[in-house]
């Protein structure tokens, strides 16, 4: 009786044991992002560009007073973007809507910033309106390895002529020790209507998957993430068709895609910008099977989620409830942006 409960007792100890060393596991955690940064553009009129027509350059006065808080709001929110969770600002942040490498040096400079010590990967794209696509990341956690622009070659339905619109960035590098590869996208723009401009993101979507599948034919395990503004909820056919994203993790194949935005859009009606009392969801970071896996002895998907707290919203009036945005009406409101940045956290077991 008494080897019994030695026995018993030993057995208790070591389940205990079990328990504690679970209970005891520890992640690192790190944040991607990306943010649509409404029109960063300077004040200096480029006589190559039609940076004329951008918010501030239409301005009559304060233009310098204007971009110095502008830049120190797009700072603010990057600073704070996953900092509850990762206590850090994102390891790397695509983004948008901005007009050269200059501006980028000013706003990771920007004091909030500084620290950090960011480096820039930009390419001078050929958008009609001068706004391009970048990468920012912290030298101290991500090495980039390699990079490059894609065009996207697009028409008018009507004219023929081709709409210049903005390259696709794609960025291979270690976060880390760890390799990934991310695409930063800005989607063409639904002017003159939702219908009449879906082939344009229909193929930009389809040059999206090519890359992907490019870097899928190398290494069919890669970690891909692919980010951006769609101009796109994660319903459309540019993103349920061509990319084939799926909003089950479960059922995402081998070289499949994974959306977690999209349960967000369909299942809470969350969205990251707003035109005519309807949200859209059109800012989606997206991943491939590998960072779904549950070994966490590298880099893994944990959580997605939209970076929206109360001083980026509207708090009164007609636009009550949607983003806070720095240009409306011929002016500088003082806010941030017409979008909410979006992120998601990466976790991976520390030994």
């Amino acid at each position: 009786m008494k080897s019994l409960k030695s026995l018993l007792l030993l057995l208790s100890m070591v389940s205990a044991l079990n328990v504690w060393a679970q209970e005891e596991k520890r992640f690192k955690i790190h944040t991607v992002a990306f943010y649509n940064l409404e029109n960063l553009f300077d004040t200096i009129n480029d006589p190559l560009k039609y940076d004329e027509a951008s918010p501030i350059m239409e301005m009559k006065a304060n233009r310098s007073e204007v971009y110095k808080k502008k830049i120190k709001n797009m700072a603010r929110v990057i600073a704070n973007i996953g900092a509850d969770k990762a206590n850090n600002s994102p390891a790397v942040i695509g983004v948008c809507e901005i007009e050269n490498r200059d501006v980028l040096e000013d706003l990771i400079n920007d004091p909030l910033l500084l620290g950090k010590d960011y480096g820039i990967i930009h390419y001078d794209g050929p958008d009609k309106r001068s706004i391009d696509v970048a990468l920012l990341y912290q030298k101290a956690l991500f090495k980039p390895m390699d990079s490059s622009s894609h065009e996207l070659l697009i028409y008018d339905d009507v004219t023929r002529k081709r709409v210049y619109t903005r390259d696709q960035l794609l960025v291979s590098g270690k976060l880390e020790g760890d390799l990934i590869h991310i695409l930063v996208n800005h989607w063409p723009s639904r002017s003159g209507g939702e219908a009449r401009s879906r082939s344009k993101r229909v193929g930009a979507a389809k040059l999206n998957k090519r890359l992907i599948d490019s870097l899928q034919s190398i290494d069919p395990y890669a970690k891909i993430f692919t980010m951006g503004d769609l101009n796109d909820d994660p319903t459309n056919e540019s993103v349920k068709k061509v990319l084939k994203a799926k909003k089950d993790k479960k059922k995402v194949p081998f070289k499949g895609i994974y959306n977690p935005y999209e349960k967000m859009f369909t299942e809470k009606g969350w969205g990251t910008t707003a035109y005519r009392d309807a949200l859209s969801l059109f800012d989606q970071i997206m991943m491939t099977k590998p960072l779904l896996d549950d070994d966490y002895s590298s880099f893994r998907f944990w959580k997605a989620g939209i970076y929206n707290p109360s001083y980026m919203f509207n708090k009164r009036g007609r636009w009550k409830g949607y983003p806070f945005r720095s240009f409306a009406d011929g002016g500088f409101t003082g806010g941030f942006s017409d979008h909410f940045p979006v992120y998601v956290y990466l976790i991976k077991e520390v030994k």
